[in-house]
């Protein structure tokens, strides 16, 4: 049996905002949350072939505190198709605020469809992911200006099928670190969820996804934690969210 690890990454200072791919750091909350959690994997004895993580500080640091606590080394590949879902225009803004000015029926719109996008950020936006050097050697025609939850599958997907997916075939042992949106389209992909069912997917922080694969088949999944735990996580982010 081999194993697929997701751990969404620890808190930020942004918890109320659209951070998108704004490149924040964690919370000291969240790193302390991170190293909770970790405690849980080194308690399951996985040892990791690779690792995983997008290009955000964020997400690539909750993968380096979990190693740590689990006492392995492993080679992290960071990459940009990992990264979180782009929110356009309402990136780095206050979700709150923005319900005040548009209404929460336009802002869930935005938030928890399937295909519907934020408004675009310009490419003279400093907001733009043309203009961080963190993206220098991507095409630009790639880089995005806003995206739907149906985009960022588009964008997830098809790479972790051509680099991850073939070593979970392969027997290999992966831990992976992102965030909500890139993981909720991971998901759709893993549980071959509808367009209607990934809408209400929600994930805790932290909390390690465990995904059992036998002979390169996907066989079981599980937290890493009790229902209620990880409901409770999720309810505390929403209720932070909307404060």
């Amino acid at each position: 049996m081999n194993y697929l690890v997701i751990v969404r990454h620890g808190l930020t200072e942004w918890t109320g905002r659209f951070t998108g791919w704004t490149d924040i750091d964690l919370a000291p909350s969240g790193i302390e949350m991170t190293k909770k959690y970790a405690k849980r994997i080194k308690e399951k004895g996985i040892v990791f072939d690779l690792a995983y993580s997008s290009v955000l500080k964020r997400a690539y640091k909750t993968i380096e505190i979990v190693l740590a606590t689990i006492g392995q080394k492993v080679s992290i590949i960071k990459d940009w198709h990992l990264n979180e879902r782009h929110y356009g225009a309402l990136q780095t803004l206050s979700k709150p605020e923005m319900v005040k000015k548009y209404g929460e029926e336009q802002v869930n719109l935005w938030r928890r469809s399937y295909d519907v996008a934020p408004p675009k950020v310009d490419e003279k936006d400093p907001r733009h992911p043309i203009n961080d050097p963190l993206y220098k050697d991507v095409p630009r025609d790639l880089l995005p200006s806003g995206e739907s939850l149906k985009d960022t599958y588009n964008r997830v997907i098809p790479y972790f099928k051509e680099e991850i997916e073939k070593n979970l075939v392969e027997g290999k042992n992966i831990l992976l670190s992102s965030h909500h949106n890139a993981l909720r389209a991971m998901i759709k992909y893993l549980d071959n969820l509808d367009d209607v069912s990934v809408v209400s997917l929600n994930i805790p922080y932290c909390i390690p996804l465990i995904y059992e694969y036998e002979n390169g088949k996907k066989v079981n999944k599980y937290y890493l934690a009790s229902d209620e735990e990880v409901e409770s996580i999720i309810t505390s982010i929403k209720n932070q969210t909307k404060a």
